[in-house]
């Protein structure tokens, strides 16, 4: 017989939950990413600046999608098809913008709709070629990997904005590319990897026997992320245009009435920046709620019958 259990027995412990990768991963990569940039402001050494853009460029996104990737369920989206996401899907996603945008846009008021749909339709098609190969394919999977495609597009074009803003006519200009990296990277989680994102889950949930299928779910889910994007990207020509109407001077109506940008005053700079910054909150809380509603949607048990 085994004697009975102490009252003093130790309990089983719990097995330790798995410390999660993105806190350090952050944490590191924006040290590095500060220290280069003071480095770089001491020393002018120039050859630095590459470092300064890729650490300051692809450290948001990269963690969002260690996050993202951090709290998948299953094992149907790996390592390796994260990282081709990331990589391949993003160089395409620029790539096939810029040549689409090249030849088929124009300057007209619609221009930014037309960025929109053009964007968020190669980004969607580098997202299929990346999955093309997923024997199993769930909604989460589909956010998770179109997240991951959206946040490797975002990476590849802050680099470029980073470095097109630093070149000017004086030379190199550090401050205004770490202004640019900052801006750009508090904005990215609620642009390019967001709108992937819905389109990514929806896009997967519509599979069927492993066939993408393009059902009027996802063909409206297309166009309404197409719409934010665009909406994102025309918010200060549209704070600037109703601050004009609604507090411009005879002479700027009469310069808009001609086709050419006034000068702003002052306190019309003020408005459009209030203005800026509510439509672009206005346009993130549109696509998180979107977003979230998926999310649901996942964990809510399909009925029978």
């Amino acid at each position: 017989m085994q004697p009975p259990a102490s009252p003093y027995t130790r309990p089983q412990t719990r097995p330790a939950r798995r410390r999660r990768a993105w806190p350090a991963l952050f944490g590191t990569g924006l040290a590095l990413w500060a220290a280069t940039v003071a480095v770089t402001l001491l020393t002018g050494n120039a050859t630095l600046v590459p470092t300064v853009i890729l650490l300051g460029s692809f450290l948001i996104p990269v963690t969002f999608v260690t996050w993202a990737y951090e709290h998948r369920q299953g094992e149907n989206v790996t390592t390796e098809l994260l990282f081709r996401a990331f990589i391949v899907g993003g160089v395409l996603g620029v790539l096939g913008a810029s040549l689409l945008e090249s030849y088929l846009l124009r300057q007209t008021p619609f221009t930014y709709i037309g960025v929109g749909l053009i964007e968020e339709a190669v980004k969607l098609a580098a997202l299929v070629f990346v999955a093309r190969h997923m024997t199993r394919a769930t909604m989460r999977d589909g956010m998770v990997l179109g997240a991951t495609v959206g946040f490797g597009f975002a990476a590849f074009e802050s680099a470029g904005y980073a470095m097109n803003a630093m070149l000017t006519e004086r030379g190199l200009d550090l401050a205004a590319l770490v202004q640019t990296e900052v801006m750009r990277g508090l904005l990215t989680p609620v642009g390019h990897g967001l709108w992937t994102a819905v389109l990514g889950g929806v896009l997967f949930a519509a599979v069927s026997g492993g066939h993408w299928r393009i059902t009027v779910r996802v063909l409206l889910t297309y166009l309404g992320v197409s719409l934010l994007h665009g909406l994102w990207d025309s918010v200060h020509s549209l704070s600037a245009l109703f601050a004009l109407v609604l507090t411009g001077q005879p002479w700027q109506v009469q310069m808009l009435e001609m086709g050419r940008v006034p000068e702003i005053l002052p306190y019309q700079a003020s408005l459009i920046l209030v203005m800026d910054i509510t439509g672009m909150a206005v346009v993130a809380v549109l696509g998180i709620v979107w977003l979230f509603s998926l999310v649901r949607a996942v964990g809510r048990p399909v009925a029978a019958g």
